[in-house]
């Protein structure tokens, strides 16, 4: 990492472009997850907007960046959290998207949205990217 005094406390991730329509957007946001958290960074990844769709079960197992891509962004979530990353559903954007927030892959940590991820972006030893 850093010089001493500059490391990050953590990576907080906004999903608000990767949607399922789009899947050759869906894997880079994953990858940097996981590598953030394979160097011991805490990392929170918070779906928002139709990105929710992620979380429920078998959509993110049916997609793949592309065509030659071995992997699904399944697999790529899944990847991201067993180095560490934390998945959150936007509360909101599950209802705006009809989703039953009772009804999501075991893989989501909980609840997440717009006040928790600002709180990280205000939080000057935090990062935040957002896809």
């Amino acid at each position: 990492m850093s010089d001493a005094g500059h490391e990050a406390e953590g990576v907080a991730i906004l999903l608000w472009a990767t949607d399922p329509a789009a899947p050759h957007r869906l894997v880079t946001p994953f990858f940097h997850a996981a590598a953030a958290a394979a160097m011991d960074v805490p990392v929170e990844i918070y779906f928002t907007a139709r990105s929710v769709h992620l979380l429920v079960p078998g959509v993110a197992d049916a997609l793949r960046a592309s065509p030659h891509h071995r992997k699904t962004v399944g697999d790529a979530m899944r990847e991201a959290v067993a180095h560490g990353a934390r998945l959150y559903a936007c509360t909101d954007a599950l209802h705006a998207q009809g989703l039953d927030p009772q009804q999501l892959i075991s893989e989501c940590a909980g609840h997440g949205g717009a006040v928790q991820f600002m709180a990280r972006a205000c939080d000057l030893r935090w990062r935040t990217l957002v896809f």
